[in-house]
This record gives C-alpha cells, structure tokens and sequence, in this order.
C-alpha cells in the first residue's frame, strides 16, 4: 500500500475538480466545527490543513471572522482557494514537514492526516504542538481502530490508514494535548471518527 500512498498528493492535484465538484455544501460537520469553535477565542486563529478547495470548511471559519490560514499540497486546490477567498492565507506545502514558523489558536486536519502512512500520522503530533499557542484546539478525523484501506477515486486508488486509539491518545498527551471530546464513527457525522483536543 506504500505506493497509493506516495500517489496522494499527486491524485488530489489532478482531481481537484472532480473533487470539489463533488464536495458536499451541506455541512454535515457543523456540530464538530462549533465545538472546535467553541475553544477558541473570538477571531482566533485557525490552522486548516488540508483545506482542499476551501468548500465548504474553510468558508465557514471565514466567514465567521477567524483569521484563516489554509494548507494543501495541492497546487490546483490551493488555486481554487485563491480565487475564492483571496484576502486569506493559502500556502502549498506537505503537511508532514509543515513548518510555517508561527502558532494557531486552533489547528484542523479534517479528512487529510488520515491519508499518511502510520509513521507518517506519528510524527505529525510534533509539528501539531509546534504550531499550537496554549490552550489551542486540535481536531482531526482518523480510522476507528490500526490499519490500513484503499478506496477509489476517479478510478484511482485513495489510500486511507489509522493508528489505535489508544496509540493517538498516547501521541497526544506526549505533546501537550488533552483529549476533550473522541466520537467513533459519528452517525450524524457521516460515519466520521472525531478526536478534539486542546493543547495544555
């Protein structure tokens, strides 16, 4: 599975709009982003990696004052953020050596940091802290338990893979995060599983 998952990047890039063409509006997420906004300070400020297109997530931060700065490896979805929004922040960049030399009052890796390798998703918890001012909030969706899976997209393979829950628990508090809040596979989250932390 090593080679889908070298293949991310490059798929998204050129799939972006395929992708955001299918993207659902309907914000499904809203009661996770309103409890991730929840520990924020009004206006705060909002790390989004893997924002994608900016539809719908990042809009909703935007749109609700935060001051927004999106991450994608996607030259193509970092474009489309661009022409939509273009007095935000966007950058191109791989989130595994993000380092973008400031801190969040919350930082989000919503349906991306679950498309890493195990040692990969392991050593992002480093660079989550690195870029957390305190009492920030972290929230990302993962697996419901170890392993790994191959969806498809646009007839590609789409590599997914997750650690334990006990392991990000574990990863967590090495860096300073508390758990607040772990859903598995959220019914009225579209089946998402949710963890939200807040940096210590």
């Amino acid at each position: 599975m090593s080679i889908e998952a070298d293949r991310i990047a490059s798929l998204y890039d050129r799939h972006a709009s395929a992708w955001d063409s299918v993207r659902s509006r309907d914000l499904f997420e809203r009661d996770w982003l309103e409890r991730f906004r929840a520990l924020l300070p009004p206006a705060g400020s909002v790390l989004d990696i893997g924002c994608g297109s900016g539809e719908p997530i990042a809009r909703y931060f935007i749109d609700a004052g935060h001051q927004l700065t999106g991450v994608d490896s996607s030259p193509a979805m970092i474009a489309m953020c661009q022409e939509r929004f273009p007095n935000t922040a966007w950058t191109v960049a791989d989130m595994r050596t993000l380092s973008l030399g400031q801190c969040f009052d919350g930082i989000l890796a919503w349906d991306s940091f679950f498309h890493l390798r195990h040692d990969d998703q392991r050593r992002m918890f480093p660079l989550f802290g690195a870029h957390a001012n305190t009492n920030a909030a972290l929230m990302f969706t993962s697996g419901p338990g170890h392993g790994e899976a191959v969806g498809t997209f646009e007839g590609e393979s789409l590599y997914h893979a997750s650690l334990a829950p006990e392991e990000y628990r574990a990863l967590l508090a090495e860096n300073g995060f508390e758990v607040v809040a772990f859903e598995v596979e959220d019914a009225a989250c579209g089946g998402h599983t949710i963890w939200l932390a807040r940096h210590k």
